[in-house]
């Protein structure tokens, strides 16, 4: 029988399920990967229920946090030694990144960038982030996030995906 609260974290997870795994896919430009850190993101926000699902608990901001944290301390660790290849034989068709043209173009853009430019937009332009809660939540000074964001959006521009934005235009 679950408790009050653990009925509260099924409702979270069956509204917020999709789009945790859409951001933490889009920050890692993996799909199995992202669900993997979307599960630690929701497995550390059951551990911490009870502090979330009060009402000065943001549950899926502290997930996203934990999405970041997590996928950049695995990347640390992680091997570099293999050769990526842009087309494998055994990668399942299908998913969100399939809906239309436009969202597989910026997909794949968006794998082509350093982590760090990618986090920056998507925390910035896809979770909606001021700059200040994303040098928040990546512990960097506002400056580094208006850099990262700068250069990325250039590379993403020089790469052919132009991108209309109501800061950028006159």
């Amino acid at each position: 029988m679950l408790h009050r609260a653990e009925s509260g974290y099924e409702d979270f997870v069956a509204s917020r399920y999709r789009e945790i795994v859409r951001f933490a896919t889009l920050l890692t430009g993996d799909v199995r990967l992202g669900e993997d850190l979307a599960q630690e993101g929701l497995i550390a926000a059951y551990r911490s229920w009870h502090r979330l699902s009060g009402p000065q608990g943001r549950p899926e901001a502290y997930v996203r946090q934990v999405i970041v944290r997590t996928g950049m301390r695995a990347r640390r660790r992680r091997w570099h030694g293999e050769v990526p290849t842009e087309d494998l034989p055994d990668v399942p068709r299908g998913g969100f990144a399939d809906q239309s043209d436009l969202s597989v173009q910026v997909f794949a853009c968006l794998r082509r960038l350093p982590v760090e430019q990618r986090v920056v937009l998507v925390l910035r332009f896809w979770a909606d982030a001021s700059e200040t809660e994303v040098a928040h939540t990546l512990g960097i000074a506002v400056g580094t996030v208006k850099s990262r964001t700068s250069r990325a959006l250039a590379t993403l521009r020089a790469n052919g995906l132009v991108l209309e934005s109501s800061e950028e235009t006159p």
